[in-house]
């Protein structure tokens, strides 16, 4: 297949995002506010309470078995990768650039953390329906494609909200002990939640239970009493006990569970379980119109997230005082180093066998490497109050790049894999 036409296959996907987005952001506008915070805060309740699990849960049900589950092991490391290298890259930019230290956490989150779920949910099926696409029967290419990416999605959530969220909050915490000597401050802003009004890869919460979060660190990290040998003995089970109680209250494993999270889960037990798989899917299914149903609801998620995507996208045209070197340095790692290094690790698992042949399986391996930063950023930004407004410039910067860069290296990776 020719360079050119993987070069179109992969540049009208991005085009009808580029459209969608625009029409969003449109819609967003103060003179025609149809979307505007109070809209996209009760849209984005649907679409990541009901359209995303759906769509993980009915994708994920159709296509995994115990088989393909074994074939699949390879992405949560992949993901890992994505966020280690890039917290790396990160940190050596905070170093060149010496960024101000309420904006550090911001700077490695940006470039550790990826849209590993809504960017590539909009573009591997627009990518799939293409006549010059490589990966064969445009449905089994849905299907299978929407497979990796909710999987991609659940994973990114976890790292999300375990990694860099409490990155951010170290950072925070920095700051308001160098401003007065005391904790984080979580300040609400007059403006929906990002939460609530941006395409989400993470878990939604209220600042109400950050603040109870940080109040359970805080107790543990005093309450879990210093075991010596010479006083009181305590049983292992109880040193267990406190030591993940404190684990749990530093982390909050609650929001690790987001609703995309529990539609994996769901969509794993129906896929590998035969009993149930056999009740909810197939023609002759006696429970399939439960599938139906969830199928239904799925097809909203798309294009609902492209249009709140647009909408989110107009705080950054309002500006911050952030220098361009940051803003230069996220890019430059975000879609130069972070994608020249997927293709070493990637193809260096498929030359030592670790990761199968499907090419799809591959390219979204592949594009994992080279995608924005992670929306929920700016939620955790604003939910400790610092840097939001340099939050909402990068993503402004980075996602207008977007449309080159992904568009590019979706080029290389479709040839790379053919």
């Amino acid at each position: 297949m020719g360079l050119l036409d993987l070069f179109v296959a992969a540049t009208i996907p991005v085009l009808n995002v580029l459209i969608v987005t625009g029409v969003g952001a449109f819609l967003a506008t103060g003179r025609i506010n149809i979307l505007g915070a109070d809209a996209r805060h009760h849209l984005n309740n649907v679409v990541f309470y009901v359209f995303n699990p759906s769509l993980v849960a009915s994708n994920l049900s159709r296509t995994i078995t115990f088989d393909s589950i074994v074939l699949l092991w390879f992405m949560p490391f992949n993901v890992f990768f994505t966020f280690i290298i890039g917290s790396a890259l990160g940190w050596v930019l905070v170093k060149i650039t010496k960024a101000p230290s309420h904006l550090k956490g911001l700077i490695l989150g940006c470039c550790a953390a990826g849209n590993l779920g809504n960017i590539l949910l909009i573009i591997v099926p627009a990518i799939c329906k293409e006549k010059g696409s490589p990966f064969g029967d445009p449905d089994t290419c849905r299907t299978y494609g929407l497979t990796y990416v909710s999987l991609s999605m659940a994973l990114g959530a976890i790292f999300l909200w375990s990694y860099v969220y409490n990155i951010v909050r170290i950072s925070s915490t920095a700051k308001e002990d160098e401003e007065n000597g005391h904790g984080p401050i979580i300040a609400q802003s007059d403006e929906t939640s990002p939460l609530l009004t941006g395409n989400h890869d993470g878990s939604i919460t209220s600042p109400g239970d950050l603040l109870m979060s940080e109040a359970s660190a805080n107790e543990y990290a005093i309450s879990v009493p210093t075991f010596s040998s010479g006083k009181t003995k305590v049983s292992a089970s109880v040193k267990i006990k406190l030591y993940f109680q404190k684990i749990s209250g530093i982390i909050d494993l609650r929001k690790l569970l987001a609703p995309s999270t529990i539609g994996v889960i769901i969509g794993f037990i129906i896929g590998v379980v035969p009993q149930i798989r056999k009740s909810l899917i197939g023609e002759n299914a006696p429970l399939r119109v439960i599938q139906d149903a969830a199928t239904v609801l799925s097809d909203g998620a798309i294009p609902t997230l492209t249009l709140i995507l647009g909408g989110n996208l107009i705080k950054g045209l309002r500006g911050a005082n952030i220098r361009t070197s940051l803003i230069v340095g996220v890019i430059a790692v975000r879609y130069i180093a972070l994608p020249l290094i997927g293709v070493v690790i990637v193809k260096g698992a498929v030359r030592l066998g670790l990761v199968h042949s499907d090419p799809l399986y591959q390219f979204v391996l592949l594009i994992q490497y080279a995608v924005p930063p992670a929306m929920n950023i700016g939620t955790i930004t604003q939910l400790f109050g610092t840097g939001e407004s340099e939050c909402s410039v990068i993503f402004l910067w980075t996602y207008a790049l977007a449309s080159v860069a992904v568009t590019l290296w979706s080029t290389y990776f479709m040839w790379l894999v053919s």
